[in-house]
C-alpha cells in the first residue's frame, strides 16, 4: 500500500490480521513505529501548531481592571497576571511553545511578595507610573516604555508607591522549562525587603552608563546585570537611526525601519540566556518584507498604528494591542501613523542548538 506524502510516496506494508497483532503488541509495549509517525515527528518544513493570534489592548485592560476589582494579590495566586492562551495549544497558558505572555496589574498602594523561580522573567511597562520591582533587594523604578529584567533564580516583588493602578507585560521562559522540567520555586518575604523609591536603581548606577564598565563586574554573567532599560535611551536610539537615514546613511534593516537590541554589557550578548528582546520603529508609510523564521516571537504595539500581516492576512493594530508569530510564519509590518513595537522571541534557544532559518524571499 503506498501514501503519498508531500509529492513522493511512502510505502505501507498490506494490512493483514498478523500486521494487526503487531500493532496491538506495540501498543501493550508502549511502542510507535516510526513509519506510521513520520509526518508528525519529521515534517518537510515546521509546521507549528500554535496559532498567529491578535489580542487587542481595548480588551485586555478592562478584563485586568476588573480583575483588579475582584482578585487580591497576596500568597497563593501571587500575581494578578492575565497569561495569554494560544487558541492553537489546546487550552494551555502559553502564547508560543516556547513563551508565556501575560498582563499584569497592580492596584494602588498593593504589595505583590517576594518570591523566586528558575525561570527567566522580563516586564515592560505598557501604562503608568509610580511601581517599583525589587530584585534581589535592589528597588527599580517602572515608568511606561522601560524594560526590565527579573533573571532567573533572583527574589522579586512589586509595591505600588501610588493612588493610581498599573499595568505592564510579563515576558517568561515557562513553558520552554515546563517541557523540559527545569523549573524551581520559592516563597520570599510576604512583602518586599526594600519600599524605598529611588529614582535609579542600583543596577543601573553601576551598569546603565553606555560604553563603560565598572572594573569590578569584568567576568561575564549568564543575564545582563542592569535592572531597567530606561525609554528615554531606547527612543533616542532609534530616533538617530531613522536621522541617519535621512542624511544618507541606511541601516541594515530596511529602509524606515530602525531596530535595536537590548543587550547584556558583559558579554554583548542577548540580555537572558532563553528571551532576545528587540524594539523596532516603522516610519509612517513604510511596509518591510515578509519575511518566516525558526522560532517564536511576540509583539506589542507601544505606541502609534499600522498593520501586521501574518501569513497573508492582513490585521490593523493600534497602541498596546500583541500578537504573536509561530515558527515559520510569514510576517511583515505596516505603518499607517509611525508605529513603535517592543518584540521578544526565543531566539537564544533556537540559534544556541542551530536551528536557526530564516526566509526573507516575497
Amino acid at each position: 500500500m503506498q501514501n503519498d506524502h508531500k509529492g513522493g510516496n511512502m510505502v505501507l506494508p498490506e494490512d493483514t490480521p498478523e500486521l494487526r497483532k503487531l500493532y496491538s503488541d506495540f501498543e501493550a509495549a508502549h511502542i510507535m513505529p516510526l513509519w506510521t509517525q513520520i509526518e508528525n515527528l519529521m515534517p518537510m518544513e515546521p509546521s507549528p501548531k500554535a496559532l498567529p493570534h491578535l489580542w487587542k489592548w481595548s480588551d485586555l485592560l478592562p478584563l485586568a481592571q476588573r480583575s483588579g476589582d475582584l482578585v487580591p494579590v497576596g500568597r497563593g495566586g501571587e500575581r494578578r497576571a492575565l497569561g495569554l492562551a494560544n487558541p492553537g495549544l489546546g487550552g494551555r497558558p502559553y502564547i508560543s511553545p516556547t513563551l508565556w505572555a501575560a498582563i499584569q496589574y497592580l492596584g494602588p498602594r498593593e504589595t505583590a511578595p517576594e518570591h523566586r523561580h528558575a525561570q527567566n522573567a522580563f516586564r515592560f511597562v505598557v501604562e503608568g507610573e509610580g511601581v517599583w520591582t525589587v530584585v534581589n533587594g535592589d528597588p527599580v523604578r517602572m515608568s511606561r516604555g522601560d524594560f526590565l529584567l527579573t533573571p532567573g533564580w533572583h527574589f522579586h516583588g512589586h509595591h505600588n508607591n501610588t493612588d493610581k493602578p498599573m499595568a505592564w507585560i510579563d515576558g517568561l521562559d515557562i513553558p520552554f522549562s515546563y517541557q523540559n522540567d527545569v523549573g524551581f520555586f520559592e516563597f520570599g518575604s510576604d512583602k518586599v525587603t526594600d519600599y524605598s523609591t529611588p529614582d535609579t536603581s542600583r543596577s543601573e548606577r553601576l551598569w546603565a552608563h553606555p560604553g563603560l564598565r565598572p572594573l569590578s563586574g569584568l567576568e561575564s554573567t549568564v543575564s545582563s546585570p542592569i535592572g531597567a532599560y530606561r525609554w528615554e535611551h531606547t527612543d533616542r536610539a532609534l530616533s538617530e537611526q531613522l536621522k541617519l537615514e535621512d542624511e544618507g546613511h541606511p541601516g541594515t534593516f530596511g529602509k524606515g525601519h530602525a531596530a535595536v537590541r537590548y543587550t547584556n554589557p558583559t558579554n554583548g550578548g542577548d540580555v537572558m540566556p532563553t528571551i532576545r528582546a528587540e524594539f523596532h520603529r516603522i516610519r509612517a508609510g513604510t511596509a518591510t518584507p515578509p519575511r518566516r523564521e525558526v522560532g517564536s516571537s511576540v509583539f506589542l504595539v507601544f505606541d502609534g498604528a499600522g498593520a501586521v500581516v501574518l501569513n497573508g492576512k492582513r490585521l490593523q493594530v493600534e497602541r498596546g494591542d500583541l500578537f504573536v508569530v509561530p515558527s515559520w510564519v510569514s510576517w511583515s509590518l505596516e505603518g499607517d501613523r509611525q508605529l513603535d513595537l517592543f518584540r521578544f522571541s526565543d531566539a537564544p534557544i533556537i540559534e544556541r542548538l542551530n536551528f536557526t532559518r530564516t526566509d526573507t524571499r516575497k
